[in-house]
C-alpha cells in the first residue's frame, strides 16, 4: 500500500499494489470520511463507475465490498466517462468512486473520489488518509456482492448536451472518431450523429491503449495525419481513457493544444473569468478572451480551488481548463434558452462540441479558428519511468542553485527568470520558456516549452528532454 499515493487526479498505483485489500481499504476510508461529515438523514448511496482497463471491474468489486462495510448502498453505473459519473454524483448529492488510471499504462490503475458536492479537495485527501490509517486489520468480505446496476447516468450525461445544443449544431461536419479504448467512444459516435455530424469510427481496440492528450504517442500522431489526408475529415476527435480530456485534430491532422481548446470553448460560451495552471501557454492572457486570468498549480483540485476563490471575490462566468484540454465549467450557462448547469470537473465532451460548433457556426476550418488566437507555439512531452525522488532532486537543484541553472540552460539561451508555482518554469531572454515538473499521477518528468516558431518549440523540447535525461541519469 505504500506504493499508492494521491496525485493530481486521485489515487494511482500499480494494479498489483491496488487490487484486493488496498482498493477496499482506500474506498472504505473515503466513505468513512464522507460519513464523518454527513448530516442526519443523508442518503447512504455511493455511485461506482469504471473505465475499460482489464483490472477495473475487479477493483470496482473491491469498492462495492467496502461500501457494504461502511453502510452505503453501492450502485454500479458501469463503464462511463468520469464526468458522467461526476454529473450523477452532483445531481444526487451522493459520493462516487471512479475506477480509472486515465491515460497511464494498463499495468496501473486508480481511484478518483467525489464527495457529495464534487471532487475531493486536498483537505479531503488528508481526511481520507487519516481514516485509512485507522482501519487497522479490517477484513474484506471475500464473497462476491450483488451490486445493483444503473445505466441511466450515461444517458443523463448525453442528454445534458442534446438539450443545450441545436440538433444541427454540427450539421454536415465529417468527423473521425479515434476510438482506441476510450470509455467515451460509443457515446461520441451517438452524440455527434444526433447533433448533425457525420461520424466515422476509427481504430477501435480491444486492449487498453494509454492515450495522453498532453504527450501524444508518435503512432497516434502519424495515424491521425494519415486519416485526415486520406478521408478528408473536418476534424478527428477522441479522449483519454476515462473520457475527461479531449483530443481534437483539425482538417490537416494537426492536433490542437489543450489550452487553445479551452480558450475556444470559453469564447463560444462567453466565459470571461479563466482559471488555468501554469502549464497553459501565455496565449491565455494574450488572446484577450478573458477579462481576468488566474494561474494555479497543475491538477483539477487547484483549478477548482482557484475558481471557488474567484467566485467568492464576486467573479461571474467562470471557467477552468488545463493544458491537457480538460474543461471545468464553474458557472451555469444558458444555451439555446436552456441552462447548462455547472460541472466543475474535467470534461472532454463540452469542449469538443463547443469547438466544433464554433467552427460550423462561423463557417471556418479549425485551423482558421486557431490561427485567429495568435497563440504562438508550444510543445510538451515527458520522460517516463523517472522515480519521484530523482525528479524532486533535479527540480530542487534547478530552482535553488543559480549557477547550475545558468550553466544548464546556457546551450539554448540566457536565463531571465524562473517561476516555481509548480515545478520550475524558466524564462529565457528571447521570450521562450522551458518548464519542468514531476507528474502527480505517474513516475514521469514532464517538459513544456513555448517559443516563437513551431520549429524552435520542437527544438527546445527535444533539447529539454535530452538534457534532463542526461542530468537525471
Amino acid at each position: 500500500m505504500e506504493a499508492l499515493k494521491f496525485g493530481t487526479s486521485g489515487l494511482r498505483g500499480l494494479v498489483s499494489d491496488l487490487v484486493g485489500g488496498p482498493s477496499f481499504a482506500y474506498a472504505l476510508a473515503f466513505l468513512r470520511h464522507v460519513a464523518s461529515s454527513d448530516e442526519s438523514g443523508a442518503r447512504r448511496v455511493v455511485y461506482l463507475g469504471r473505465d475499460l482497463r482489464g483490472s477495473s471491474p475487479e477493483i470496482l468489486g473491491d469498492c462495492a465490498a467496502a461500501a457494504a462495510v461502511a453502510g452505503f448502498e453501492a450502485i454500479d453505473c458501469g463503464a462511463l466517462p468520469t464526468p458522467a459519473l461526476a454529473f450523477r454524483s452532483l445531481r444526487e448529492a451522493c459520493p462516487a468512486i471512479m475506477v480509472t488510471g486515465s491515460h497511464i499504462p494498463d499495468d496501473r490503475n486508480g481511484l478518483k473520489f467525489y464527495g457529495r458536492d464534487g471532487e475531493i479537495t486536498k483537505a479531503d485527501e488528508a481526511g481520507i488518509l487519516a481514516a485509512f490509517a485507522a482501519i487497522g486489520d479490517t477484513e474484506r468480505n471475500s464473497q462476491a456482492l450483488a451490486v445493483p446496476e444503473d445505466a441511466t447516468a450515461l444517458d443523463e450525461y448525453e442528454q445534458r448536451y442534446l438539450d443545450c445544443f441545436l440538433p444541427d449544431a454540427l450539421g454536415g461536419l465529417r468527423i473521425g472518431v479515434y476510438q482506441h479504448s476510450s470509455v467515451a467512444r460509443d457515446l461520441l459516435m451517438r452524440l455527434l450523429k444526433r447533433l448533425g455530424a457525420q461520424p466515422t469510427a476509427l481504430a477501435r481496440s480491444d486492449r487498453f491503449i494509454p492515450v495522453d492528450t498532453e504527450a501524444h504517442r508518435p503512432e497516434d500522431v502519424a495515424s491521425i495525419a494519415e486519416w485526415t489526408s486520406e478521408d478528408g475529415f473536418d476534424a478527428i476527435v477522441s479522449t483519454d481513457g476515462d473520457g475527461d480530456r479531449p483530443l481534437i485534430a483539425d482538417e490537416r491532422g494537426t492536433l490542437l493544444r489543450g489550452d487553445l481548446i479551452g480558450l475556444l470553448t470559453a469564447r463560444h460560451l462567453d466565459l470571461t473569468m479563466i482559471v488555468t495552471p501554469v502549464t497553459s501557454s501565455a496565449s491565455i492572457e494574450r488572446a484577450g478572451i478573458a477579462d481576468r486570468v488566474v494561474r494555479t498549480r497543475v491538477g483539477s483540485p487547484f483549478v477548482i480551488a482557484g475558481m471557488a476563490a474567484a467566485a467568492a471575490d464576486g467573479a461571474e462566468r467562470i471557467a477552468g481548463f488545463e493544458a491537457n484540454g480538460g474543461f471545468l465549467l464553474y458557472s451555469d450557462v444558458v444555451l439555446e434558452g436552456v441552462t447548462l448547469t455547472a460541472l466543475p470537473t474535467r470534461d472532454a465532451v463540452l469542449p469538443m462540441i463547443a469547438v466544433l460548433a464554433e467552427a460550423r457556426e462561423r463557417g471556418k476550418k479549425l485551423s482558421e479558428l486557431v490561427s485567429e488566437l495568435d497563440a504562438g507555439h508550444a510543445a510538451a512531452h515527458r520522460l517516463a519511468n523517472v522515480p519521484g525522488e530523482r525528479s524532486a532532486a533535479f527540480l530542487t537543484r534547478l530552482s535553488g542553485d543559480e549557477n547550475f541553472r545558468h550553466e544548464y540552460f546556457a546551450p539554448v539561451g540566457t536565463v531571465a527568470g524562473i517561476d516555481t508555482i509548480d515545478g520550475v518554469r524558466t524564462l529565457l531572454a528571447d521570450g521562450s520558456s522551458i518548464h519542468y515538473r514531476a507528474s502527480g499521477n505517474a513516475p514521469e518528468l514532464r517538459c513544456y516549452v513555448e517559443a516563437g516558431t513551431e520549429a524552435e518549440a520542437a527544438r527546445l523540447l527535444a533539447w529539454g528532454l535530452k538534457q534532463a535525461g542526461a542530468e537525471i541519469g
